[in-house]
């Protein structure tokens, strides 16, 4: 059974930083994508961040929105994807999710086998 679990949720004021974790298990050896979408009050859901673990070193991509930002990473022993984000805006105030699948493609949220329950991040000006 695949489970995401994500932590680190939290209220932050603009400008500061934060580190969401996202604990995977029962995955295959096909499922080499892993992320972060989230998604606003009455907004779409929307592709944060993406990894992707097929080659050495992993390839990244990031939503125009979060570039230079975000940085995702991945701990291989402790099978947990991270979102460092930095500079944190008000705009960032969603619920994160973390997801896993096999499109690496952050237009493509309906794509996305799994996703974990999210973790909400609020940023207060």
């Amino acid at each position: 059974q695949v489970q995401l679990e994500e932590s680190g949720g939290d209220s932050v004021q603009a400008g500061g930083s934060l580190r969401l974790s996202c604990t995977v298990s029962g995955l295959t050896y096909m499922t080499k994508v892993m992320g972060w979408f989230r998604q606003a009050p009455g907004k779409e859901r929307e592709g944060v961040a993406l990894l992707y673990i097929g080659t050495d070193p992993a390839l990244q991509i990031y939503g125009d929105s979060v570039k230079g930002r975000f940085t995702i990473s991945r701990d291989h022993v402790k099978s947990t994807v991270y979102l460092h984000m930095s500079d944190l805006l008000v705009d960032d105030t969603a619920v994160y999710y973390c997801v896993a699948g096999r499109v690496f493609n952050l237009d493509s949220a309906s794509a996305f086998d799994y996703w974990g329950r999210g973790t909400q991040v609020t940023v207060f000006p």
